[in-house]
């Protein structure tokens, strides 16, 4: 992935979304040729010359300082994520960028154990490749429709764009595929080394369409809480309360757990999906019978 264009595609995307109304410019022009702001207004707002504001939507953030990065955010009105993947962005292209330590490849024995003592909830580990590399008996049943596919390692990107289950599966498909290409697109700023992130990318732009469209558009997005929704072949619709865990030390891993309220549908259907999961292979979910 190549950091200049990448760069390039960001600011004059995230430009294009901001109106002048939205940029409280009172004076412009109605006869605009272009969508969104121009470079000239992004370089006012920011307080730099519209020729250094060119320089860096040409793709070169090389030597640009956390100053000026914080007058893009508040010029092109970045939300946290973004800021974020802009700050990553000028990181790869400064002199001194390396690739970043190697992702773990597998959990160490302590995180193991953690998962597999949480019995009460669903619980999975991905990296930020989206790959899900581990769960517990819980979180295997819940994502069972992901492991029934033979490919490994199993990823939630190859599933809901590669896989017609996903669209099943998720209850609001377009969100679920609109999260996934968000976060993909936030690790391919924070390590645009990985070879692995780069020919996932690759083949899913290849065989997807809705992938593809996506991809163009830039768009992050962080991934720390909130609810998943989704139709489980066993048990029926899931409303999900999940939080995301950093595991700072086992590189790019994350650890995901799910819950539900106590008493509600779907604390009930957990419990049915922990009878479930107890007697049968995750990978071939069939519909159980309620008493």
């Amino acid at each position: 992935m190549d950091n200049r264009d990448e760069v390039k595609a960001f600011l004059s995307t995230r430009r294009a979304k901001i109106t002048p109304e939205q940029a409280g410019l009172v004076h412009y022009s109605r006869n605009r040729r272009v969508p969104g702001l121009r470079r000239s207004e992004v370089a006012d707002l920011a307080g730099v010359s519209v020729e250094y504001y060119a320089r860096l939507e040409r793709g070169d953030l090389s030597g640009v300082s956390e100053s000026v990065l914080d007058a893009l955010g508040r010029a092109l009105q970045l939300g946290e994520a973004e800021r974020a993947h802009l700050a990553d962005l000028a990181r790869a292209a400064g002199p001194a960028a390396r690739p970043r330590r190697a992702p773990a490849v597998q959990l160490r024995p302590g995180v193991a154990r953690i998962l597999a003592g949480m019995t009460g909830v669903p619980a999975i580990v991905n990296n930020g490749r989206l790959d899900l590399i581990a769960a517990n008996p819980l979180g295997g049943a819940l994502f069972a429709p992901l492991f029934a596919n033979p490919a490994r390692p199993v990823n939630h990107a190859r599933f809901d764009f590669l896989d017609p289950r996903s669209h099943d599966f998720w209850l609001d498909w377009e969100r679920a595929a609109d999260d996934a290409v968000a976060m993909l697109r936030l690790e391919a700023g924070r390590d645009p080394y990985d070879k692995e992130l780069t020919d996932l990318v690759g083949e899913l732009s290849t065989r997807s369409d809705a992938f593809r469209s996506r991809w163009a558009a830039h768009d992050v997005r962080l991934h720390r809480a909130g609810v998943k929704s989704l139709h489980h072949p066993v048990v029926g619709d899931l409303h999900l309360s999940y939080e995301v865990m950093k595991l700072p030390a086992d590189p790019g891993l994350s650890l995901i757990a799910f819950s539900a309220e106590a008493g509600s549908p779907a604390d009930d259907a957990l419990k049915l999906l922990a009878s479930w999961a107890a007697t049968h292979d995750p990978a071939a979910p069939t519909p159980l019978k309620q008493a």
